[in-house]
């Protein structure tokens, strides 16, 4: 009689319910999605919420009410950068999708290969070549084009749930450290209990580090972006910012993204794009050896092929969610296998950080 041995079922039984867990995971994996921003979010109201704790008379009383003065201070912020570039951002999204058919005609009718060759004074035979090239890689640049207006498209429909995420925020930093500790105490038991300690801190710190740090390199990449097309005269200049600072959350490929939009809109409006090509190559070298040393450090600990791998195959399962979240995933999934499965365990986590577990 076929009979299975304790070890065996036991392994059965994980794999099944890591195939159960990964399923729901899919079928819900917008209601997830939305859950795991909330976290995100939460990291990064954290150090404000404790300041909040530590300085100020009502936060000493009651961590809810330090959670209600960060969001009043952060509302009062939003709105003031709302009301001094809001109008012109909002202007300047309307025009540029109702330019953006124009530029696509203009690419296939060799309309953009003339009006440059007449600006810089190219001959016949060279804008023939860019003609030429622009005609061969014109089915390429317009799928560029319409990933780009679907995945906007993706965002404005779901701008609803952005409401959601900041409420959702408040019973994380209000709750979260006594859900982790019951999940602690009730999955984790002798030495495993432990082990699961140590994970969740390093999962903690690693996560808030990489959020906090994304912030604010996306931030510094907003102002250069922006800054940068002000000056040298881009239409546009805000929303491509925008863009800009917004791609600056997927590791390896978005700078090269954003760079590939500002560069073609520049191209096409006639504006000083050559300049603004040795610019971006100047900010990515101290954005790369200055900036994310100093702000990130080896965060994620992942090698770029990994990166490239997990954003393929996160936009594959999961759209534009599966591009931002697909990177800390696979850095979470590292930790684990360190912690239970692999003989080389990551360092010994700190007496502070596993105090911050228990807190």
């Amino acid at each position: 009689m076929l009979s299975i041995d304790d070890r065996a079922g036991n392994v059965v039984t994980t794999v099944a319910l890591f195939l159960i867990s990964a399923a729901v995971l899919y079928l819900a994996r917008s209601a997830f999605f939305i859950l795991l921003l909330s976290l995100l979010f939460a990291y990064v109201l954290e150090p404000l919420v404790t300041f909040a704790q530590q300085h100020t008379r009502l936060g000493r009383r009651n961590r809810t009410w330090a959670i209600g003065q960060v969001y009043l201070a952060g509302f009062a912020l939003i709105g003031a950068i709302g009301y001094g570039l809001g109008p012109a951002l909002v202007r300047q999204i309307k025009n540029l999708n109702a330019a953006l058919p124009q530029i696509l005609q203009s690419l296939s009718a060799g309309k953009a290969a003339v009006d440059l060759g007449t600006k810089h004074g190219l001959s016949a035979f060279q804008q023939q070549q860019i003609h030429d090239w622009l005609a061969r890689n014109h089915e390429f640049i317009t799928r560029v084009f319409e990933r780009g207006a679907a995945s906007a498209a993706y965002i404005a429909e779901s701008a609803i749930w952005l409401f959601v995420i900041p409420i959702l925020a408040v019973f994380i930093l209000r709750d979260g450290r006594q859900l982790a500790n019951g999940v602690v105490d009730a999955v984790g038991r002798g030495r495993d209990h432990s082990r699961l300690k140590q994970v969740l801190a390093q999962i903690d710190s690693m996560l808030a580090q990489y959020v906090r740090a994304q912030l604010a390199l996306a931030g510094l990449s907003f102002v250069f972006y922006t800054a940068s097309m002000l000056t040298l005269g881009f239409p546009y200049a805000i929303a491509l910012g925008l863009v800009g600072g917004a791609l600056e959350f997927l590791p390896a490929v978005g700078w090269i993204a954003s760079a590939a939009a500002i560069l073609t809109i520049g191209f096409l409006t006639h504006a000083h794009w050559i300049w603004m090509a040795l610019l971006i190559v100047l900010w990515r070298v101290v954005q790369d050896y200055v900036n994310s040393p100093r702000i990130m450090g080896e965060n994620l600990q992942l090698q770029p092929l990994t990166v490239l791998f997990a954003l393929m195959v996160g936009g594959q399962v999961g759209g534009v969610a599966g591009l931002y979240l697909s990177a800390p995933a696979v850095a979470v999934l590292r930790i684990v296998w360190l912690g239970y499965f692999s003989s080389d365990n990551p360092a010994e986590i700190s007496e502070q950080q596993l105090a911050e577990v228990k807190a």
